[in-house]
């Protein structure tokens, strides 16, 4: 059984996306970062970070319980696990590549974009254009990638294209003032439309649609969000 610590923001939606997709069977375990409660003994003994998502498989390697924390980490282990979605062995260079490059790229400079523009007390003109250009840049990347390309790789969809449409989705948060800020990226645009119609994403997007999480961004919220801040 995979346990699956969750909270609806990107990155675990990624992880929701391959569950549905993969149809392994999960037990969701909601975790309210708003209330602190990925800072609890409890959950850092899953993840040391602190962070969502983070999984637990009762039947890991060699049959004993195995805790993966990480989004890209827990996207790899479960695909190796069921064997699917890990594209073509002779293109798993690029699909690492890919995949890291979402992790450490899109992610990021998608989140400090959302961080400088929707939740940081003060607007900084540089902060909010250094992460919306790096956003946007990424966001070029990857639609030059797609060009001539049905999915990241090429054919097959990927446990890339998973992660990609975790962030993507997000767009208006990322670049918002532009009611279609995909519109420069055409292939990008084209590409979100095909995996967000997928009948999984729409089970994705309703995990953890039943679960109360807490909603104000106040002053609890803020210490449990940006602790560093406070330290």
């Amino acid at each position: 059984m995979i346990h699956f610590y969750f909270h609806p923001t990107p990155n675990p939606a990624k992880v929701a996306l391959l569950l549905e997709e993969a149809a392994i069977s999960y037990e969701l375990h909601p975790v309210d970062t708003k209330k602190g409660q990925q800072h609890l003994s409890s959950f850092r003994q899953v993840n040391p970070n602190a962070k969502v998502p983070a999984i637990v498989d009762t039947d890991g390697p060699g049959g004993k319980e195995a805790r993966v924390f990480d989004s890209s980490a827990i996207l790899l282990y479960l695909a190796e696990k069921a064997g699917m979605f890990l594209g073509r062995e002779s293109e798993r260079a690029e699909m690492l590549s890919w995949l890291f490059f979402i992790s450490s790229g899109i992610g990021p400079f998608s989140g400090q974009s959302v961080h400088f523009q929707h939740a940081a007390p003060e607007k900084i003109p540089y902060a909010i254009n250094r992460f919306r250009k790096e956003a946007a840049r990424h966001y070029r990347v990857l639609d030059e990638q797609l060009e001539g390309r049905r999915y990241v790789l090429g054919d097959d969809y990927s446990i890339v294209d998973m992660s990609a449409w975790g962030w993507i989705g997000r767009a208006k948060f990322v670049l918002p003032g532009d009611e279609d800020p995909l519109a420069p990226f055409r292939n990008l645009k084209r590409w979100f439309a095909e995996v967000d119609s997928r009948p999984a994403a729409a089970r994705a997007r309703a995990v953890g649609t039943t679960h109360l999480f807490k909603q104000d961004m106040d002053e609890e919220a803020r210490r449990a969000l940006f602790p560093s801040n406070y330290a």
